[in-house]
């Protein structure tokens, strides 16, 4: 059926471009087109729009590619050879730069099967190793959600690459040290029937030292989705680099995904996540959650001097319920609380929402985590000494 690929090969196009659209949507699509019937090219258009969108955020983006994608009946290759400069979308300047771009990158991997395949390749570029450093440096400053899809790719590579500088903390539990300032009792006795009776040799002890478990929170609702996906990618890095790292993801619901995060491979540890969750890019509840993970979570992970990190915009659907009680709860359970909020990317906010207003009394530092330098600042935190975060 004509319809059903072109409306598969569309949904491939938003795929690419950034709109989560899978299989499912396709099929919805595809039944409901059949209810509406197309005498009207809007009733093609909003009927589409009501199955592959779920967030407001998305509908620029949407707009742009079906009137491309559906402008003649040689659908694919004569979209290829459209120019996006043509397109005058009701959105500021920025922004429909930003959303051609992306859209330009879902449509450009297709443009080769368009092209002759008699002209000649195109001459391949000089690599000008001068450029490289200033290219990642802009790279690492820029706005994960104003990345375009090749961006966000560089990005993760270098995601990967960090890591978390955890200072380690002093435990109660000793291990033998010659330079140790307690003297190990039981050590010195077994040293005393092993050697002469005249000399008894002591033995020392010293605490041990290690690096303190690492508690995980982050939101997946819909406001915070892109961050999100990227932040899981830092996660990774950290869970492969260190032991005790328990990662949490909530929107509506408290999902562990720790045992997913452990495998080696990020690809397959990232589409298991995406298995495990079912509330992804939802609604928020962060009072309901967080007193979830007091009840059955905090006695099991957040001992022995336990750091939280906390990524959530504040913005919660209860309106604070149970936030205040919650989130004091959480801020005496552990040693140091984290809020990363990438509202913070502007100067420009304020904590007007109740959510945050409720939640910034208990917490020891408040960052913003919107980019790559953000994610590599996050280490001076820790070795900052607590204190209220305003």
């Amino acid at each position: 059926m004509p319809l059903a690929e072109n409306v598969m090969h569309f949904a491939r196009v938003l795929r690419s471009a950034g709109i989560p659209v899978g299989p499912d949507r396709v099929i919805d699509a595809i039944k409901a087109l059949t209810i509406t019937g197309l005498e009207r090219r809007e009733d093609l258009y909003w009927t589409l729009a009501s199955v592959f969108l779920d967030r407001h955020e998305q509908f620029d983006l949407y707009d742009q590619a079906f009137h491309v994608f559906w402008r003649n009946s040689q659908l694919l290759e004569r979209v290829m050879a459209l120019s996006l400069q043509n397109l005058q979308p009701q959105v500021p300047s920025s922004e429909q730069r930003l959303l051609a771009g992306r859209l330009a990158e879902a449509v450009a991997p297709k443009v080769a099967v368009a092209q002759d395949e008699t002209s000649e390749p195109p001459p391949k570029p000089e690599h000008d190793a001068a450029l490289t450093a200033s290219e990642r440096e802009r790279l690492q400053k820029s706005d994960f959600e104003s990345m375009t899809l090749s961006e966000l790719a560089e990005a993760k590579r270098l995601i990967a690459t960090l890591r978390l500088p955890i200072p380690r903390v002093r435990t109660r539990r000793s291990q033998p040290d010659p330079r140790g300032h307690r003297i190990d009792l039981r050590g010195t006795l077994r040293a005393s029937v092993r050697g002469s009776a005249d000399f008894i040799p002591l033995r020392h002890r010293s605490f041990q030292r290690r690096h303190p478990p690492l508690v995980i929170l982050c939101d997946i609702s819909g406001s915070m989705s892109r961050y999100s996906r990227m932040f899981l990618h830092f996660v990774h890095a950290i869970t492969n680099d260190r032991d005790r790292v328990h990662t949490f993801l909530f929107g509506t619901r408290l999902t562990n995904v720790t045992r997913h995060l452990r495998h080696r491979d990020v690809d397959v540890a990232l589409n298991a996540v995406v298995q495990a969750v079912e509330d992804w890019s939802g609604g928020t509840r962060i009072g309901a959650i967080l007193k979830q993970f007091n009840l059955r979570w905090s006695r099991r992970v957040l001992g022995q001097n336990a750091v939280v990190l906390l990524i959530t915009d504040g913005l919660d659907r209860d309106s604070g319920q149970d936030l205040t009680q919650a989130m004091e709860r959480l801020h005496k359970s552990c040693s140091r609380l984290i809020w990363l909020n990438p509202l913070l990317r502007t100067q420009a906010f304020k904590p007007l929402a109740t959510g945050v207003r409720l939640m910034l009394p208990h917490v020891d530092a408040f960052l913003p985590v919107h980019n790559i330098d953000s994610l590599t600042a996050l280490g001076e935190a820790f070795r900052r000494t607590p204190g209220p975060a305003h």
